[in-house]
């Protein structure tokens, strides 16, 4: 249970001498202890960032994600989503693996699938929900019963903004947290509470005028500083929609099949982001470099059994198989006279659903179009 009794103040008074600055340092040991890089305190004021949420869902730059809409506000008034919340703790958990294929070599080859390094280990949310539990409960056992609970990218919960003003670090341009220290390579976890703490400062944004990651991705996501058109994110189209890819982006997707890394690839602070050695983030079943073709002749009960306790299940069989489709046809565009991946694709052909249909034909076309621009590049130079 994530969510105790609170404290009864007047029975409690004495209480409140604990919670100070001191007890915010036990709580960062406590936190290095359980396995989290960093730990800060912010409140609950998180207004100053819903105008330019309301103007980005304006402009429908939250695609299919209508759960975005339909919270409001909520994500800005933790005291709203979590009556009686007062403080917010959160924790940065570097995820970077170690002794993985580099991602420059998986995305310079197009007959392998490049999966998100955050998505190769074991599901970051159930990893972080655990070690904020466990917090929590030697909270319990220092001070008595509260009121707390924990969340991991989940709920209508603004992490950034609650990273941002804890001082974990400041939002990037690409609308990732950027820290100093570790770069983007990490997850956020928050446990709300229902006592006061002394607050952490932010910290200044150190992005300047790099513009690297607005200039490396792909599809054009990053419309403006800290602004992403999720509609043309390859994360959001790989992970979050069940729509068809549009066709004027599939070509720029390559061969990222399970979201993208591009601007973090490129971002000069992460030169100094560390790899960690941690079991719960090793790579699984050669995901880090895997070999298109045998993904996408993975049957359903294959999928699932290859993707357990990791977050790349939360996609489905179908969605899976739309997003490597894709790459497939990206690879045909290079090598049309690769016979394998135009066998894959063709087994697959009406056996799966008329969604998938779409793009396994939209992907053979690809061979065509360049047989033929091969074709008419030897006709004139004869």
């Amino acid at each position: 249970m994530d969510s105790p009794p609170a404290v009864d103040p007047v029975l409690n008074e004495a209480l409140d001498l604990a919670f100070d600055a001191a007890f915010v340092e036990t709580l960062r040991d406590w936190a290095r202890e359980l396995g989290f890089d960093a730990l800060a305190v912010t409140d609950t004021d998180l207004s100053a960032y819903e105008a330019g949420f309301s103007d980005w869902l304006a402009q429908g730059f939250h695609g299919s994600m209508g759960y975005l809409a339909a919270h409001g506000l909520k994500r800005f008034r933790p005291a709203e989503l979590v009556p009686g919340t007062r403080r917010v703790i959160t924790v940065r958990k570097n995820y970077l693996p170690a002794d993985v294929a580099g991602p420059a070599r998986v995305l310079g080859d197009p007959s392998l699938g490049y999966v998100s390094r955050y998505a190769l280990g074991r599901d970051y949310h159930k990893v972080l929900r655990g070690q904020l539990q466990k917090l929590a409960e030697r909270i319990t056992a220092r001070v008595g019963a509260f009121g707390y609970r924990v969340f991991v990218d989940s709920a209508p919960v603004y992490e950034t903004g609650l990273a941002e003003k804890s001082g974990l670090g400041w939002k990037g341009k690409h609308s990732l947290v950027l820290n100093r220290e570790a770069g983007s390579w990490f997850f956020l976890g928050e446990l709300f509470v229902d006592f006061d703490l002394p607050v952490d400062a932010p910290v200044t944004p150190h992005c300047g005028s790099c513009t690297a990651c607005m200039a490396i991705c792909p599809t054009r996501a990053i419309v403006a500083d800290g602004v992403v058109d999720a509609r043309r994110c390859i994360s959001y189209l790989t992970i979050e929609t069940d729509d068809d890819i549009p066709e004027a982006l599939r070509r720029a997707m390559g061969n990222r099949i399970y979201g993208c890394d591009d601007c973090q690839l490129v971002c000069p602070w992460n030169r100094f982001a560390k790899t960690v050695a941690d079991a719960d983030f090793r790579a699984r079943h050669g995901l880090d470099a895997p070999g298109l073709i045998e993904l996408f002749l993975w049957d359903e009960a294959t999928f699932l059994q290859r993707t357990e306790g990791m977050a790349i299940r939360r996609i489905g069989w179908h969605r899976w198989l739309r997003n490597v489709a894709v790459a497939l046809g990206n690879w045909l565009a290079v090598s049309p006279q690769e016979a394998s991946a135009r066998a894959a694709l063709s087994a697959r052909l009406g056996a799966i659903s008329p969604a998938l249909d779409r793009h396994i034909e939209w992907a053979l076309a690809q061979s065509a179009a360049a047989s033929s621009s091969e074709e008419a590049v030897d006709q004139s130079g004869q």
